[in-house]
């Protein structure tokens, strides 16, 4: 239970962060500095973290909070995970980065752990989460030129409404987010999008000759944790077998137990022909990614037709063997679904007059605030209460603490959480 204290301090604290930003004695320095010197190119929620662990990190000035974003799914396995802290700095004094132009004594390790855990023939690994997706793309554009023989250029990808997979152009080109495109044309060809969730406007779409691959995040994270209708996902499959399409899953966030599967799609029982995995696959210590898919689609890419200089290096190898074997070990999978499930019952309890809707699955779930509240200053407000999170699409909240929570810290953030919501009803 809060303490007396903790409970006057929700209440004061919700007013305080409704009307403005109260940020440390000591944090305007280093935000002064960070805004100098640094790209406007983010807006962070008015906190500066100096030190983590487990689901906790600790501002500057020694304030303690509750980590409900994870930084976006990458710490999975909480942070500073001390097994993880073990191999970095055991492979550091031994060899870090070898590029790709030798071989490593890690690297073929690497490639059977993970394909043979999420079984697939082969693993391309990369670094970043938008590196993976743009990685699967290509993979797919050059399937469907060797295989399916579709006519020099005219190779199309579709993607869903409301995707988000990261900055780059091609990624930007797949964007229907004003703010993620607008003003950064000429874009990729050859994509295309629909509604999420639409199997008519898929089959539409994919019964095209020259149709490649449909991109498609299980859940959408970005989008504000939208869960799909049951079967839409076995709906995919189908599709995409019928008309030899490939069917590319983005488990950038949605993968590796976030969910209460080691990959999102496994609640439905289907296979991608591709999946991207990235974030969590090194616990938040280093950049880390890989696509996954056969023989018969990654072995169409040849030799100095893609690659990375960090893709596959000994470090990224050994933290990402770790870190997948901290969540098959610590049953992180389970742990999010039973978390996940009490969490979200009690996220239902909450005002209807300040919280619309609740969704999501595992330890990836959102509430929606009410149009008539600022969805930022109840961010503020929940900061200023100990728990960190972040809205996105402005009325929407995503909550997504580490998968190591246990069951104490669920019902200990959700009294600061229950206690805010219920400062704006």
């Amino acid at each position: 239970m809060l303490s007396r204290l903790t409970y006057s301090s929700v209440r004061q604290a919700s007013a305080t962060a409704a009307a403005s930003a109260v940020v440390s004695s000591k944090a305007p320095k280093y935000m002064e500095k960070e805004s100098k010197y640094g790209a406007h190119n983010y807006k962070p929620v008015p906190v500066v973290i100096d030190r983590a662990k487990g689901v906790h990190v600790w501002d500057v000035d020694g304030k303690q909070y509750f980590d409900f974003l994870s930084a976006y799914s990458a710490v999975n396995q909480g942070h500073c995970h001390p097994r993880l802290l073990e191999v970095l700095k055991k492979q550091a004094e031994k060899v870090t980065l070898t590029s790709r132009a030798f071989h490593n004594s890690s690297l073929g390790e690497y490639c059977e752990f993970l394909a043979k855990l999420m079984k697939y023939d082969k693993v391309l690994p990369m670094n970043t989460g938008v590196e993976a997706c743009e990685t699967a793309v290509k993979l797919a554009r050059r399937w469907a030129y060797d295989v399916k023989k579709v006519p020099e250029n005219k190779a199309k990808v579709v993607f869903a409404n409301d995707n988000f997979w990261g900055r780059s152009i091609a990624a930007v080109s797949a964007s229907t987010d004003p703010d993620s495109f607008g003003g950064f044309g000429p874009f990729v060809p050859g994509f295309e999008t629909i509604p999420y969730n639409d199997l008519n406007a898929l089959e539409k779409a994919i019964s095209d000759p020259n149709t490649a691959a449909f991109m498609v995040e299980p859940i959408q994270g970005e989008a504000g944790v939208v869960v799909p209708d049951p079967g839409y996902l076995k709906g995919v499959r189908d599709l995409c077998t019928k008309y030899n399409v490939l069917w590319i899953a983005d488990e950038v966030q949605t993968g590796l137990c976030r969910t209460g599967k080691m990959l999102c799609v496994d609640h439905d029982k289907v296979r991608p022909d591709i999946i991207t995995l990235g974030k969590a696959l090194s616990g938040g210590i280093y950049p880390i990614s890989a696509t996954l898919c056969d023989d018969e689609v990654m072995l169409c890419v040849k030799p100095g037709q893609h690659g990375s200089t960090y893709g596959g290096n000994p470090m990224a190898c050994k933290i990402a063997m770790e870190a997948l074997q901290i969540l098959i070990d610590e049953n992180l999978a389970e742990n999010s679904r039973k978390q996940g499930d009490r969490l979200m019952n009690k996220l239902n309890t909450l005002p209807k007059d300040v919280v619309t809707t609740v969704r999501g699955k595992g330890l990836l779930s959102a509430i929606v605030i009410n149009n008539d509240i600022d969805a930022w200053k109840v961010v503020l407000a929940l900061k200023e209460n100990g728990i960190l999170c972040k809205n996105t699409h402005g009325d929407i909240i995503r909550f997504a603490p580490p998968l190591t929570i246990t069951e104490k810290q669920i019902d200990e953030s959700f009294e600061i959480i229950e206690k805010t919501i219920k400062s704006f009803a």
